[in-house]
């Protein structure tokens, strides 16, 4: 593995432009549970009314029993509550420099990386505690849903506020995608695959393209993906771990 993060560091230092694509598993490094799983928000895949949990969290569901999707989103953001990031934020964040550009598109909705001081972080999925109104402008950021409403309404139209988070059947933001398409099409020195199972097109494609251009691509994760046969360089080990060795080896000449 030493052999591994010292040629990574070599790539860091080279590069002026770098893209982390993260999942979910960066903030379960936090504390934060996954979806699936047996420490997971939903172990067995069921909400307590026996639903799929990506029913009662759908875009259809929402519009339709408003009140239902928010019982999980008051959940999940609970379980964001006071989680704080970890080594593999903050080492992300350290690997911005005023030669190297760090971008960070990232599926997580937690908001851990700003956090952790990153400053370019294109948010896939939104952003839970970023609430909107489906039928006006108005949004605000909010630090906990504690002491909401059970079915908040807009103070200004009074539709159902929601979280501006992509739900299942929905599709990304427009304006995210396009950016990150954008920065895909500047082009990137080198790109890590970090903690995410590598299922959406949105996450595979600029894994492919770097592939077929050349470029390097590295890939954290225990777990295999779909991905993992053609990155150039893996680490099986936890991001936190391997994230901390990589900012070490990058700042030694």
């Amino acid at each position: 593995m030493q052999d591994n993060l010292k040629q990574v560091g070599e790539l860091l230092r080279d590069s002026k432009r770098v893209l982390f694509i993260t999942g979910a598993g960066v903030s379960a490094e936090s504390g934060i549970p996954t979806f699936r799983g047996t420490a997971a928000a939903f172990p067995d895949g069921r909400t307590e009314e026996g639903e799929p949990f990506e029913h009662v969290l759908s875009g259809s569901t929402f519009l339709l029993e408003p009140k239902l999707s928010w019982k999980y989103f008051f959940r999940l953001e609970l379980s964001l509550r006071g989680k704080q990031p970890n080594a593999a934020h903050l080492a992300m964040a350290d690997l911005q420099t005023s030669e190297r550009s760090v971008c960070i598109a990232t599926q997580n909705i937690d908001g851990l990386h700003q956090l952790a001081g990153s400053r370019f972080v294109l948010e896939l999925h939104g952003n839970l505690r970023r609430i909107i109104c489906p039928g006006c402008e108005y949004r605000e950021y909010l630090e906990t849903f504690e002491g909401m409403s059970p079915l908040p309404l807009c103070p200004t139209c009074r539709s159902v506020l929601r979280p501006d988070a992509v739900l299942y059947e929905e599709s990304l933001p427009e304006d995210v995608y396009d950016q990150f398409e954008a920065e895909q099409t500047r082009g990137f020195d080198l790109i890590f695959s970090v903690e995410t199972t590598s299922v959406f097109h949105y996450v595979t494609q600029p894994i492919f393209a770097a592939v077929d251009r050349r470029v390097p691509v590295v890939e954290i994760n225990p777990e295999e993906t779909l991905v993992s046969n053609l990155v150039d360089l893996r680490f099986d080990e936890p991001a936190g771990k391997i994230m901390q060795a990589l900012v070490e080896a990058a700042g030694s000449p």
